[in-house]
């Protein structure tokens, strides 16, 4: 790990919490002789100190810490992009699965980032590819999920799809969500899909409400190829990412999800592992 000189940090919006770390953090930063990038909600926060797009902060930093939860982290990640940045998530409250690093654990655990001591994870992401006409006109990376949805009321949608060019079923349900392990405590968990360990290789296809209810979620290896397409009219299908950005499918195309070949660094603590977050998050029963 290098040398820890240059810091991002990246906020919840509206979080009293958030209000009350943003200035003293920056103050111990830059007494440790760190400089300081942040976005412009944390800005809002630190009374004076000019903020800049969320996008440009991880520019020139060696790690980014983000204040608040799961959705913040979400948006942290799609700012650093492909760059090996580490996340240092601090979770404000409410449930976060990846913002595990409690307010009470910041300075120490920063402390331990800054000597080089920090345990990180790897989390893969996967590239989901819109190709219309034979052509790629949308790509995004995502860490949770790729979820196609009815963008119209109360009507199922018809998907098409395949794995490894094997066809899997013509879904016709209110949606299909394709989540990574990470992704399946998300959306995907809340769909009727399994729990998945974070570094299992695999893909999994939840379906959304089907209308055949022995559609169930079914998991594939993470080196196949998923492709799905839209029968439905233009527009009466709608493509999220990490449920933050997405784009209308139109009738025709094809969305094609793989499993990228870069990661999420992500920065966990030392005595934190997953199952422990699991029995917290869930409510789990203890020993």
């Amino acid at each position: 790990m290098p040398i820890i000189k240059t810091v991002g940090i990246i906020s919840k919006p509206n979080s009293p919490a958030a209000e009350a770390i943003v200035p003293k953090l920056i103050e111990w930063l830059r007494h440790r002789g760190i400089a300081v990038r942040i976005d412009e909600q944390t800005a809002v926060y630190a009374g004076g100190v000019r903020g800049m797009p969320r996008e440009e902060v991880p520019q020139s930093c060696d790690l980014v810490i983000v204040l608040g939860g799961d959705g913040t982290l979400l948006s942290a990640a799609r700012a650093i992009g492909r760059r090996e940045i580490p996340l240092f998530p601090v979770n404000l409250g409410g449930l976060g699965f990846l913002t595990a690093i409690t307010i009470d654990e910041l300075y120490p655990e920063l402390e331990r980032a800054l000597r080089g001591e920090h345990r990180i994870a790897k989390r893969k992401l996967m590239t989901t590819e819109v190709v219309r006409d034979g052509q790629v006109v949308e790509s995004f990376d995502a860490l949770n999920d790729a979820v196609l949805t009815k963008s119209s009321i109360a009507r199922m949608i018809d998907l098409d799809t395949f794995v490894d060019e094997q066809f899997v079923c013509a879904y016709k349900a209110d949606g299909l969500i394709i989540a990574t392990p990470t992704g399946s405590t998300a959306y995907s968990l809340s769909a009727g899909g399994p729990i998945i360990f974070p570094s299992v290789p695999t893909i999994c296809l939840t379906p959304i409400c089907p209308h055949m209810l022995t559609n169930r979620p079914v998991l594939v290896p993470e080196t196949s190829v998923i492709r799905v397409a839209s029968r439905g009219p233009d527009e009466s299908v709608y493509l999220t990412i990490d449920g933050q950005v997405g784009t209308p499918i139109r009738e025709h195309d094809t969305v094609v999800c793989h499993s990228s070949h870069h990661s999420l660094l992500l920065i966990r603590p030392p005595r934190m592992m997953f199952f422990d977050v699991l029995r917290q998050k869930l409510k789990w029963g203890e020993r």
